[in-house]
């Protein structure tokens, strides 16, 4: 990720570079996921779309824009628009502030009949949407106003625009909690951090017809990317965090542990301990934590045992304190977890030590940290891990990843694998979508990277329309052992066209590689042909820079490659007969 394009960043720099950064951007690509955005704007949005699709650049999506003309948000939702119905967007950004609201209470004015109005206007625009466009929808909800005429008494009096707008941003928050594929982008908060006097001068208003200061764009922008790359699966998924200086106050190893600086004694240790209950908190949005320290491993485990530590060692998934170079511990975390590097955030106060592991690890993240005081705030405002969906895989993830350790280990005590595989006692689940796994599939569909033949990406209401199209074969897998339940884990989507079954999709979790849910999977994908006469399956394989693993997966399946183009993508066809043997051995299936 460019450096240049994590918080704390330059906005100045980024505004007047704008170009020179894509440029760099896209040579620098790693593969892209290519999404169309349409902008719907209450007010000028040029500059907003040009600095989004940076950071959209810088997290791995390639966007291509639609934007309506100046302050034709409402028409464009509303009615028939055929620009906006061929550009057909994968999520629409609804760019409003509180310029936008039509009309404010006077003090003879019936507060809440106005209040009703204001809030239903954007209801019919989120339902207009909705029906039409079937994609995600992004709203900003309203800014507090740069003036309060009655003073203080503007938040609680009906009549006040404080308590109008907070009483509107209200409803549009419970309107959210009810709708799927809808989101705020919260710039109440967004615009107070910034500073609301600076974020609302009216000069460039009544300039250049824009709700903010120009300077405080990138900070909008950068937020609703933040939802963006949320909804599509680019999302961090843990810390690899140092110790000494990061954790605590000073070097366990020099200092002991009666010496390093963390607790309630002495300010410098209270803002350690407050930073170490942040990290905490993440736990419960499953987030991973992990250690990558230079340090002997029983002089890191007596840091943690400090009494006033809020971490534990039960708290981290991986742990790795010895004296080897970082960016080699780095890597085997991520290899040992079964993700990608680049999906982990690395934490270390030493500036030296970012720049190695980011150097010599292609995408890794390690924001620039400066005293301690502001580590909260800077991997907080960065948004690594914007929350737009939470599903129950999500809120257990750092139990599962407990489990494989204990899975790897059990593993080490057997010398034929499938004796190791017996001995987990494992449950397959393996049924078609249900409503209920919708969001969890979707949510699979767009994380997936490595065990990803096809790279297809799914919303919501995507998978809502295949799962009720009598032409798809749909199957979810979820996967249960003795060490405990992996959740849902794989995806197929099968599309029928005649008798033939093309497979669109076909995913899984790494979290479950080499327990042959795969074959488990393929059997039951077998099955459903067979029940509706289909006796050919095609697959195809579309090779990334990120899932090389499942470049031999048809020919494992028993497929015959048919074709191949100069890129290396390939066609495989499965023929089935009456003879089929069932592939899995070690799963008890239930379906």
């Amino acid at each position: 990720m460019l450096k240049e394009l994590l918080y704390p960043f330059d906005p100045n720099y980024i505004l007047e570079n704008k170009r020179k950064i894509k440029k760099t951007l896209l040579e620098d690509s790693n593969g892209f996921v290519e999404k169309k955005v349409a902008i719907l704007g209450g007010y000028t949005t040029s500059a907003i779309k040009q600095i989004m699709e940076l950071f959209l650049l810088n997290n791995g999506i390639k966007a291509s824009f639609y934007e309506s003309e100046y302050n034709k948000f409402y028409e464009d939702a509303m009615f028939d628009n055929e620009e906006l119905k061929a550009f057909d967007p994968d999520i629409i950004y609804v760019c409003t502030s509180n310029r936008n609201i039509v009309r404010y209470p006077s003090l003879k004015d019936d507060a809440e009949v106005l209040l009703s109005s204001e809030f239903e206007k954007y209801k019919g625009i989120w339902e207009s949407l909705k029906n039409r466009y079937h994609c995600p929808i992004i709203q900003n909800n309203f800014e507090l106003p740069y003036y309060r005429l009655m003073g203080n008494k503007e938040v609680s009096d009906v009549h006040g625009k404080v308590n109008f707008i907070t009483r509107l941003n209200l409803l549009m928050d419970e309107y959210a909690q009810n709708n799927e594929n809808f989101y705020i982008c919260d710039i109440n908060y967004i615009s107070a951090d910034y500073g609301l006097r600076e974020w609302s001068d009216p000069f460039y208003f009544h300039m250049y017809k824009y709700a903010l200061n120009v300077n405080a764009v990138p900070y909008l922008s950068f937020n609703v990317a933040n939802i963006i790359k949320s909804i599509f699966g680019k999302n961090k998924k843990g810390f690899v965090l140092d110790l000494d200086n990061t954790l605590w106050g000073g070097v366990v190893g020099d200092d002991g542990v009666e010496g390093i600086k963390v607790g309630p004694e002495e300010s410098e240790g209270q803002v350690y301990s407050e930073f170490q209950r942040y990290l905490k908190e993440h736990k419960q949005l499953g987030v991973i934590l992990n250690i990558d320290s230079k340090n002997d491993l029983e002089n890191a485990i007596a840091g943690l045992k400090h009494p006033d530590s809020e971490l534990s060692e039960e708290d981290f998934v991986e742990i790795k304190a010895n004296w080897d170079p970082k960016d080699k511990n780095f890597a085997e975390i991520a290899n040992e977890l079964n993700l990608l590097p680049e999906s982990l955030v690395f934490v270390d106060d030493n500036p030296a030590e970012r720049h190695i592991v980011s150097e010599q690890i292609k995408g890794v993240c390690a924001p620039e940290l400066s005293s301690v005081e502001h580590y909260i705030e800077v991997l907080d405002r960065n948004g690594f891990f914007e929350i737009t969906t939470l599903s129950n895989d999500d809120l257990k993830r750092n139990e599962m990843y407990k489990q494989n350790a204990e899975r790897a280990k059990a593993e080490a005590s057997f010398s034929n694998y499938k004796d190791y595989l017996l001995s987990l006692d494992m449950k397959g689940i393996i049924k078609p979508f249900e409503p209920m796994y919708i969001e969890r599939i979707s949510q699979l569909s767009n994380k997936s990277n490595q065990f990803n033949l096809t790279t297809h990406r799914y919303t919501v209401s995507d998978i809502e329309k295949i799962s009720s199209d009598q032409d798809y074969i749909t199957l979810y897998g979820k996967l249960i052992d003795r060490f405990g339940d992996n959740g849902l884990v794989s995806v197929v989507i099968g599309h029928i066209k005649e008798d033939v079954c093309e497979i669109d999709l076909w995913i899984m979790s790494c979290r479950v590689l080499k327990r042959d849910l795969e074959f488990a999977m393929m059997d039951e994908l077998v099955k459903k042909c067979k029940e509706r006469n289909i006796r050919k399956i095609i697959g195809h394989y579309y090779p990334t820079a990120k899932n090389n693993m499942v470049k031999d997966f048809y020919s494992l399946q028993g497929f015959t490659k048919t074709s191949e183009d100069e890129k290396g993508n390939t066609e495989w066809l499965f023929e089935i007969d009456d003879n089929y043997q069932l592939k899995n051995e070690v799963i008890e299936v239930e379906r």
